[in-house]
């Protein structure tokens, strides 16, 4: 009787001792699951969005948008555009552009404010109170813009890539200011301003404007 005793004592025992056991072994499973979850939820929002780098600038600062900066001048900002990602261009885009950056491209491709302004679809007053504030243009007239930064791209480009022993001192700038003030027969006889001022037109434009280096222009 004893004996029995003794095993069932014995018996409690090592249930007590198994108990604390399983227990540290479904908290350890339950930690790694949650562990797991973790790990997966934060998957999502570790990967990388499309287009933009994971790489960070050493201060920790997110990245800004490509902005004009007038004392470099509408011609770095040319090449700035010409050279960023379609991503970036979204970016400006929506961002818009430098008010003051108008006023620069009127003087840069010798065409009166009032002109360009009429151009980009931008009212005269609107465009003089963003210039001297220093305020962004968004919409419509900031996209008309920033179409003429990259008209103004692909002039440069091909005058670049151009032979002619002309091209060392050619102003594509001036050039393409009386370029788009020309009626074009591929344009059913429109000057290529009066379509500046819509993403379509833009886009029409410089698809015309590149036939030039392509040797396509008619």
């Amino acid at each position: 009787m004893s004996q029995t005793v003794e095993k069932l004592k014995a018996a409690r025992r090592q249930v007590r001792r198994r108990k604390p056991h399983a227990d540290v072994t479904q908290k350890s499973q339950a930690g790694l699951s949650a562990q797991a979850i973790d790990t997966l939820a934060g998957f999502d929002t570790a990967m990388p969005p499309l287009g933009k780098s994971t790489q960070e600038p050493r201060d920790g600062q997110q990245k800004s948008v490509i902005a004009y900066q007038p004392a470099k001048g509408v011609d770095a900002y040319v090449r700035q555009v010409a050279s960023a990602t379609p991503i970036e261009l979204v970016e400006i885009e929506r961002a818009g552009v430098q008010g003051t950056l108008l006023k620069d491209l009127s003087r840069r491709m010798e065409i009166p404010s009032s002109r360009i302004f009429a151009m980009l679809g931008v009212p005269k007053a609107t465009a003089e109170k963003k210039a001297a504030a220093g305020e962004m243009v968004a919409g419509c007239g900031g996209q008309a813009a920033l179409g003429m930064v990259r008209l103004l791209g692909i002039a440069d480009r091909i005058v670049a890539n151009s032979t002619a022993k002309e091209a060392q001192t050619f102003d594509s700038a001036k050039w393409l200011g009386q370029w788009i003030e020309r009626a074009q027969p591929a344009l059913g006889g429109r000057k290529p301003a009066d379509l500046l001022d819509t993403p379509t037109g833009i886009e029409v434009v410089a698809r015309l404007l590149g036939s030039i280096e392509s040797g396509a222009y008619q």
